[in-house]
């Protein structure tokens, strides 16, 4: 009778086991979309944000460009003080008694233009078209890394599940051995078999769900942010009938993936830059003009004005005498007007006015403009150097696109086939998973009755959790094909 209840207890034990897994907490507990991934991604991954910093250089080149069809302008100011004293230049004494300031501005513009410059703004603005190329297949190339990476942690954490379950069924198969023991329709040796596989089945449950905490952080990788505490991953992927037409596939391919794109900018950028160097052939012609002005003064103001007494003087003199011989030879003079000529204060304060405009009272200086146009002739053929080098650019641009385009038909298509077997793969292991389930679930029943050994009822699971293993690798393995796929074509599919 004691065995019978106890055997009762045990039994009831089992199917309780059988019935629930025990609730992970989910305390505090946040949740991420796939969508929601895409986006801190773009937002936050540090490699496409250094392919984003390329943009900026791009604009700066375009503007760069277009400033280039203008003219250059600059302007300058100096100033210098020069100590008095005597100087000979070429045998001759030159120089003041008092040290002199001086100071003078140039504004100067200047233009130059050939067919070089005419060709290098559209040259620009297609490099920058190139960039955005470049950005979009860069992200694009994110985006399926990051669905990638999400579909295997949703798959690490389906696995986990598995395994979770696998640990609750061998503790029913414990409890189912422990209680034929005791009723004498068991042996030790079964007993023993359980404890054995339950311990397995723990050791792979463990290292599940830290399979899980690895694919989740990769994730967070790609991100590009701190993985935070208790994250679930939420979206669901349900396994849709493919409706697809190859030739579509290809052909939206072929306008749309933005590699292709991309690689046909930089053959448009080649063909620019071929125009560009066959243009530094081409006559140029530049201009040049400017205002400016000066100021010269000494820092004695007297020194100035004692020169231009003395020469005063001295011409006063010399006048005199030459109209004092006129008069002696009895012919007309002017030896009143030489007597007259005197050093006024006036000429005195008008000097050091003159002597006063230093630093910015400056003395315009006379306008110039020059014009020139010159023809290169022969530049050590640096000029065919870096024509060559651009037309082989060209080539090797012109051969990229040609060879991605091969690729890219094959890649759609294999992507193609791949995703339509891993279709009829899942349907495939949908039927496995069930019939091993219903063949785990008969086992079990004739195990609990005595019908069956327990060898028969740990192969039964062992091939169970193949069968349920391998669908969900298999669902996985779809979603991932689809994904492929979309990475082929360049776009999304839904």
């Amino acid at each position: 009778m004691i065995r019978s209840l106890l055997f009762i207890s045990l039994l009831a034990g089992a199917v309780q086991a059988s019935a629930q897994i025990a609730p992970r907490d989910s305390t505090g507990q946040s949740t991420l979309t796939i969508d929601q991934a895409v986006e801190l991604a773009r937002r936050n991954n540090p490699e496409l944000q250094q392919i984003l910093n390329n943009r900026i250089n791009a604009h700066a080149a375009v503007r760069s460009a277009y400033g280039a069809l203008l003219p250059t302008a600059d302007a300058s100011l100096s100033f210098q003080r020069q100590q008095g004293g005597q100087q000979i230049f070429s045998g001759t004494s030159l120089g003041a008694r008092s040290n002199v300031n001086q100071s003078n501005y140039q504004i100067g513009f200047s233009y130059r233009i050939n067919s070089a410059t005419l060709i290098t703004p559209s040259l620009q603005r297609a490099n920058r078209d190139a960039v955005e190329a470049d950005i979009t297949g860069a992200s694009e190339t994110l985006r399926n890394n990051v669905r990638q990476q999400y579909l295997s942690s949703l798959q690490a954490e389906a696995n986990a599940d598995l395994q979770d379950s696998l640990v609750v069924a061998s503790q029913q198969e414990l409890i189912l051995a422990q209680a034929r023991e005791i009723v004498g329709s068991g042996t030790q040796l079964d007993v023993q078999r359980a404890e054995v596989a339950l311990g397995l089945q723990r050791v792979q449950a463990l290292k599940a769900r830290n399979q899980v905490d690895i694919e989740k952080l990769r994730l967070f990788q790609q991100l590009g942010i701190a993985q935070p505490p208790n994250v679930k991953l939420v979206s669901q992927f349900p396994v849709t009938p493919t409706a697809f037409n190859l030739q579509d596939l290809i052909e939206s391919a072929r306008r749309q993936n933005p590699n292709v794109l991309a690689l046909r900018s930089r053959e448009h950028v080649a063909d620019l830059n071929v125009r560009r160097e066959k243009g530094e052939y081409s006559p140029t012609l530049s201009l040049s003009t400017g205002i400016g002005g000066y100021t010269y003064g000494y820092t004695n103001a007297d020194f100035p004005v004692s020169q231009a007494a003395a020469q005063l003087d001295a011409a006063r003199t010399s006048c005199i005498r030459e109209e004092e011989v006129r008069a002696a030879l009895n012919l007309s003079n002017q030896l009143a007007a030489c007597n007259a000529m005197a050093f006024t204060p006036g000429d005195a304060q008008a000097i050091r006015n003159s002597n006063s405009k230093f630093p910015f009272s400056f003395t315009k200086s006379p306008r110039a403009i020059s014009a020139t146009l010159s023809l290169p002739l022969f530049d050590g053929f640096s000029r065919e150097q870096r024509l060559q080098e651009a037309m082989a650019s060209r080539s090797d641009a012109r051969y990229s696109v040609k060879s991605k385009e091969l690729a890219l038909t094959a890649d759609v298509t294999a992507a193609y086939l791949i995703l339509v077997t891993a279709e009829k793969t899942v349907a495939l292991q949908e039927q496995n998973a069930i019939k091993a389930r219903q063949e785990l679930k008969l086992v079990q029943d004739r195990y609990r009755i005595g019908a069956t050994t327990f060898v028969d009822l740990t192969e039964a699971r062992a091939t169970y959790e193949r069968s349920e293993s391998d669908r969900i690798t298999a669902v996985y393995d779809y979603h991932k094909a689809f994904a492929a796929l979309e990475s082929a074509v360049g776009h999304p599919l839904r």
